[in-house]
């Protein structure tokens, strides 16, 4: 395949990963107004939680309003997760503009997304997470290292390429 094609490909993969974490980072800012507005959608305003998802949801959502009447200095362990995905999306800028010398954030970028599946489990058991709450969490290890390691094989694909036209 032609240098420029798998670049621009990496490009756009990796423009989605980069927009996606940025996306994820923005929707930890108002949590509180989230749950809100997904347990209205639900109408779980009106009637009792019928589901083990809905009666979950509700803790978070009670749980947020305590905590943030009571504590509102809690809400910025979350702004902090928010800066953190950010700037971990600001760490791919280095592979958008030259993949092969900034290769070695693509692997780290896969580490991390296998590290989700035991951190997962771990700290999930010590705050009483639910199995299927910590299954979401893991899937967005496993959905984040299909893209990273599509754009891996793209980086490697044109540092082949260009070793044999030098």
């Amino acid at each position: 395949m032609n240098p420029s094609a798998v670049l621009h490909r990496l490009r756009l993969v990796l423009g989605l990963f980069m927009i996606g974490l940025v996306l994820s980072g923005i929707t930890a800012f108002p949590l509180e107004r989230e749950l809100e507005l997904l347990a209205s959608a639900r109408g779980l305003g009106q009637a009792a939680p019928s589901t083990g998802f809905d009666i979950w949801l509700l803790t978070i959502r009670d749980g947020l309003r305590d905590t943030y009447a009571n504590h509102p200095w809690m809400a910025y362990g979350t702004d902090w997760l928010a800066f953190a995905h950010i700037i971990i999306a600001v760490f791919f800028i280095g592979v958008f503009i030259d993949p092969v010398r900034n290769i070695w954030t693509l692997k780290a970028g896969l580490i991390a997304c296998a590290l989700i599946i035991p951190f997962a489990f771990v700290c999930g058991a010590v705050r009483q997470i639910p199995l299927g709450w910590k299954l979401i969490d893991c899937s967005f290890g496993i959905l984040g290292a299909i893209p990273l390691y599509y754009c891996l094989r793209l980086t490697r694909a044109l540092e082949n390429a260009v070793a044999k036209n030098d």
